[in-house]
């Protein structure tokens, strides 16, 4: 009977691991068992909160915004919770959950104080603007505290809070980790995805899916990639005709309520939406509505006019360009300014080629395209300006174009550590989405058609450009300011992972996106080095990942795979390590 005791104690505290994700800064966990239900007091700088399941803010405050936070939490760990069995030894989780006949202490108490004042900014923040610190206690006495100085800081403690407890096989909700005590703020500002909604259509019930995954993994930035050369899904209502030709079928477009319904649920979530309409460069659609004011539209062979089909830039010397562009920013910037501090302007990939074909410049001499693309970006940022935002930009107009831009704007750098290095050698400020590491798309395989012949042996076995698979232990080694300078590495404000969608879709979209954003989702809060300034391991990353994963699929979100269920159970990352 005492060896059965022993077993089931060193079960217990073998598998009640500290399996945050993304891991706090500072973590300290026991093995006592609470549950929790319904019957859960909450209060809010003292004051009570009435919370119930769906509850949606009303509006953006700082009441409305935990009251909505708490709501889903709650509604995570009650409704939306797992059976942990994939963690336990081979069917040892009956000998080592909580056993439901013993006596049980509740979770009675939740209080929330907020020892700051949120301000407008907290709601649409440039980097560094808002405190999205917390610390948490849970004590064995079933009262528990999250302390925060925003409600952007509540938010992220109730995401730690709801990770905290399990569902029993029997259906109650239990954690056995009391007390728990944790301090936690994050080390990047900008931790944000990338999603292409132009190549293939994504519903609104997709992006607000990827939305709250977003805010699971604490991640505070989505830029929606909204238009490309293939398709305008984004409804222009002061320039219908962009839509109305340029969407690929009525109804697969972003009406003006959806954008505003898209930026609501985003920021009652902590996270900011950038919307980016690439210019003058991946414009090519808009041709079947405004001919007169693209180049290259059509061109052919497309591959020596742009980097996939169709191609089309923005004719650059063009007077009818101003006065178009003027009407295009001037409708969509209002409806995001309220919501964001960032628009991104696109840039990348110019191809000085097309430049040939436009009747109002005649050349592919970077003499003469350089100096109309800087009067070009200058107009372009000037608009966002205006609007009260600040200019995002692809690193090609600062690094491969020379083009000079403001030291107001934000570079996202996509080709590698070297271009980052550059860059901020140069003192501009800069979020990776570094394409070796967290390009989320690569290595899948093309997603062009070989005919048989001269090209099929050539490219035999049809790997994509940007190979090999971008797995999550690779996406979690990379660190966005490994070999710069302190200065430098001030500088790198943020990363973003990719989801460029020639083969992705809503059906799809999940598995591709989770757990492996994941990874960068933990580096970017996190950090890539721990305290004592190792780097984390995959040792230590893999079985709290997998415990995530679990989460993630629990309350919708298709997220793939970590491990095989052997290596998982028992929470032992050595199981399963190579030797």
């Amino acid at each position: 009977m005492l060896s059965n005791v022993i077993l089931s104690f060193f079960l217990l505290t073998a598998t009640s691991v500290q399996a945050i994700w993304p891991i706090p800064t500072t973590v300290s966990t026991g093995n006592s068992t609470l549950w929790i239900s319904d019957h859960l007091s909450v209060t809010y700088n003292g004051d009570p909160i009435p919370w119930s399941r769906g509850y949606v803010a009303s509006k953006l405050s700082s009441e409305e915004i935990v009251k909505g936070g708490v709501s889903r939490a709650l509604e995570n760990i009650l409704d939306y919770n797992f059976v942990p069995w994939k963690l336990y030894p081979r069917l040892q989780l009956e000998k080592t959950e909580p056993q439901l006949w013993k006596q049980k202490t509740f979770v009675t108490c939740l209080d929330i104080v907020q020892n700051g004042t949120d301000t407008s900014k907290t709601f649409k923040p440039l980097a560094g603007e808002v405190d999205e610190s917390y610390s948490l206690t849970l004590g064995i006495n079933g009262k528990a505290k999250i302390s925060a100085v925003s409600s952007t800081g509540v938010l992220r403690g109730l995401e730690t809070f709801s990770q905290l407890f399990f569902e029993h096989s029997q259906g109650a909700i239990y954690t056995n980790l009391a007390p728990v005590r944790i301090t936690d703020a994050p080390e990047y500002d900008h931790r944000g995805l990338l999603l292409d909604v132009s190549r293939n259509y994504l519903p609104l019930d997709a992006i607000y899916r990827t939305i709250d995954a977003l805010s699971w993994n604490k991640m505070n930035r989505l830029h929606i990639h909204a238009t490309d050369s293939q398709s305008w899904p984004l409804e222009i209502p002061s320039l219908p005709e962009l839509h109305q030709k340029g969407a690929y079928a009525r109804g697969k477009t972003y009406s003006p309520s959806d954008v505003t319904a898209i930026q609501t649920f985003a920021t009652q979530r902590g996270i900011e939406v950038i919307f980016e309409i690439d210019t003058p460069g991946h414009f090519g659609v808009a041709a079947l509505s405004h001919p007169e004011l693209v180049t290259g539209w059509g061109a052919s062979p497309w591959s020596s006019y742009c980097a996939e089909p169709p191609c089309g830039q923005i004719q650059l010397n063009n007077s009818k360009v101003d006065p178009f562009l003027d009407e295009l920013m001037g409708d969509i910037l209002p409806r995001v300014a309220p919501y964001s501090s960032y628009f991104h302007t696109g840039g990348d990939e110019v191809n000085f080629n097309e430049y040939h074909l436009d009747p109002t410049v005649g050349t592919n001499d970077s003499a003469v395209i350089v100096p109309l693309l800087q009067t070009f970006i200058d107009k372009q940022h000037d608009r966002v300006r205006k609007a009260g935002l600040t200019p995002m930009v692809w690193e090609e107009i600062p690094a491969s174009y020379n083009v000079t831009i403001g030291d107001d704007v934000v570079v996202q750098s996509w080709l590698g550590d070297e271009a980052i290095q550059k860059l901020t050698a140069q003192g501009h400020k800069v979020i990776t989405s570094n394409y070796n590491y967290w390009y989320l798309d690569c290595g899948r395989g093309q997603w062009l058609n070989f005919p048989e012949g001269e090209a099929f042996e050539e490219y035999y076995p049809f790997n994509d450009w940007c190979t090999p698979y971008k797995n999550w232990r690779l996406i979690y080694s990379y660190d966005p300011r490994e070999g710069l300078s302190d200065e430098q590495a001030e500088l790198v404000i943020g990363g973003e992972v990719g989801a460029w969608a020639e083969t992705i879709d809503e059906i799809n979209l999940d598995t591709i996106l989770w757990p492996r954003g994941s990874a960068a989702g933990e580096v970017l809060w996190s950090g890539r080095l721990d305290a004592a300034g190792e780097n984390r391991t995959q040792l230590d990353a893999a079985p709290r990942l997998a415990e995530f994963r679990e989460r993630l699929v629990s309350r919708g979100i298709n997220a793939e795979a970590v491990q095989m269920t052997f290596c998982t159970q028992g929470g032992d990352p050595k199981t399963c390590m190579f030797v």
